[in-house]
This record gives C-alpha cells, structure tokens and sequence, in this order.
C-alpha cells in the first residue's frame, strides 16, 4: 500500500513544548506500524531538533517552532523549522560536543544525536532569520502488525 499524508503544526518555544512534539510526532507516524525502536528514534531526532530551536534559536526570548511531517510510502520526512537568530556557521555547529554554551552544561550532540537515529539530516540556517532543519526516516516494511 503506498501511502501518502503529511500535518503541520506550530508551537510556543517553550521547554514544555518539546514533550508535545515528541507526542505529535508519535502519533502521526504510528500509521506506518513503525516498531518500537523506530518511534524512539524518530521522537528523540524530534525532541532534539525541538530543543535546538528553543534553546538556540530563540535564546530565551519566545518565538514559534514549527514541525511539518510528511509520509510518502514507508518514509517520514520532518521538518523542524524556527525564526530565530540562526546558526552562522552550520558545520560547525553540526560537529560532535560543539556548543555555543558550555556554561549551560550542554553536550553538543543534538546534531550527532539526530543522525544517529535518522537516515537523513539537513540543516538549512540564515542568521537572524532561523533555522529548518529536515530528517527523513525509512520505515522497514516488513512489520506486519
């Protein structure tokens, strides 16, 4: 069965947002009967591409996150966009344990952390005007539940 259906939603970047998204998403892609693994996987990309944008992006001030996703047959594509302040250099950021507030006690995995868990991972970013950051993940079809 080749299925089709995407969803967008936006939110207040607030820390209590995150756990929605992670709920969201999980409900959104329950649809291709991901396995348990998958699920975590795709809520943690989610969970961390959602922080990123709350904590960096906006840097404490308040601002709206937007996540769309979209199935094409057994692959979920997501999308976690902001406007905020940007990443002025992407690379950089994307590299394991960099981070731009060692003060705040922060790993600087969010992005390895992503493409640990995601077949794909693109960061699109402009600063002062945000950051979008894209993930697509392969549902193996072969679960028959």
């Amino acid at each position: 069965m080749n299925r089709h259906n995407e969803m967008e939603v936006s939110f207040l970047s607030t820390p209590e947002n995150e756990a929605f998204a992670r709920i969201v998403i999980a409900a959104f892609a329950v649809q291709l009967s991901p396995t348990m693994t998958e699920i975590t996987d795709i809520k943690t990309a989610v969970s961390e591409a959602v922080t990123n944008a709350i904590v960096h992006g906006y840097e404490g001030t308040r601002g709206m996150v937007t996540m769309r996703a979209r199935i094409d047959g057994t692959s979920l594509a997501l999308e976690i966009a902001d406007r905020g302040k940007g990443i002025p250099n992407v690379p950089q950021a994307m590299e394991p344990f960099y981070t731009t507030h060692p003060e705040q006690e922060r790993s600087g995995m969010g992005f390895a952390v992503m493409q640990t868990f995601m077949d794909e991972v693109e960061v699109r970013s402009t600063p002062g005007s945000g950051t979008s950051v894209c993930m697509r993940k392969r549902i193996c079809p072969e679960q028959a539940h």
